[in-house]
């Protein structure tokens, strides 16, 4: 498994964006969390096809912070289905990924 990860949040609006990223990164739970504005979101809920507007957060961690990230997406996180996707870093430049471990928390 990869050391590093990007987690894809979607989230109703930029305000909430803005708190869901501000609280991850001042918990160490995320070196840095990027808001696209104007996603547009076609889906299936509750049976029926939605056409919807939302935002996009791109975040960038550590694959061993996953579990705490995603506890505290959840709690901060105005839906009750967040989507909430780890994919791995597959390579980086190692100058950035070294500054993505210094600016993120050890775990016990």
């Amino acid at each position: 498994m990869s050391e590093y990860i990007i987690v894809l949040i979607t989230v109703s609006g930029e305000e909430e964006a803005a708190n869901i990223a501000t609280e991850l990164v001042n918990a160490g739970l995320a070196a840095c969390a990027n808001i696209i504005r104007d996603v547009r979101s076609i889906y299936r809920w509750e049976g029926k096809t939605e056409d919807g507007s939302e935002v996009l957060m791109i975040v960038k961690t550590r694959s061993d912070l996953f579990e705490g990230l995603a506890a505290k997406v959840r709690q901060l996180h105005s839906y009750s289905v967040p989507e909430i996707i780890a994919v791995p870093v597959i390579k980086g430049l190692e100058d950035y990924l070294d500054w993505i471990k210094s600016e993120t928390v050890e775990q016990p």
